[in-house]
């Protein structure tokens, strides 16, 4: 594996969910993103929520110990009819965003349609229809029985190119303290 330069750094995109949890580490590489690793998180077999919720935890702790990304990406729960499964993926959201925190990464958080606009152009896409693109955009062959994790990579893709102008440049920042942190030389 090669060392993590400034010109390179790696991003972790997760899909939450309490029974399925995706997650994918893409690598940026002098402005072009390629594909580390990408896996799901089995927890069907466990009925206790709090169970599962720290198997989520220590998981994506592992994760981002052994890979060390710099930021995480994750997808927001979208509204459902069911309210008992919206607090349930709450729940697991929470605890994924409380492992990427206490590791120090940024986290950034997307809805579904979103996701799909930036990597399809269409934010009703199917998943089927995201894992065709990021396949294509990636250069990789993904798996389709594992679309949770698909939708991971897709979060860390989204991420990705909304966080760049597409040229591999830092986006310009519109507020002070970031002009100031960044020209300290024209501040008088």
């Amino acid at each position: 594996m090669s060392e993590i330069t400034t010109k390179s750094y790696r991003l972790l995109g997760v899909d939450p969910g309490t029974n399925t949890l995706g997650y994918a580490i893409l690598e940026i590489r002098n402005g072009q993103p390629q594909l580390v690793d990408l896996g799901i998180i089995t927890l069907q077999k466990y009925l206790n929520h709090q169970q599962k919720l720290k198997l989520i935890f220590q998981r994506l702790q592992q994760v981002i110990a052994t890979h060390k990304p710099r930021e995480m990406a994750i997808e927001a729960p979208f509204y459902g009819k069911n309210v008992q499964s919206m607090l349930k993926l709450g729940r697991a959201q929470g605890v994924a965003i409380a492992a990427a925190m206490t590791a120090g990464l940024e986290i950034t958080e997307y809805s579904p349609k979103k996701i799909k606009q930036v990597v399809t152009g269409n934010g009703n896409a199917a998943k089927e229809q995201v894992a065709a693109m990021l396949s294509h955009q990636l250069n990789v062959k993904l798996n389709d029985e594992s679309l949770d994790a698909t939708d991971a990579l897709a979060a860390a893709f989204c991420h990705f190119h909304q966080s760049k102008n597409g040229l591999g440049q830092e986006k310009k920042s519109n507020d002070w303290s970031s002009f100031i942190s960044k020209n300290p030389d024209r501040v008088k």
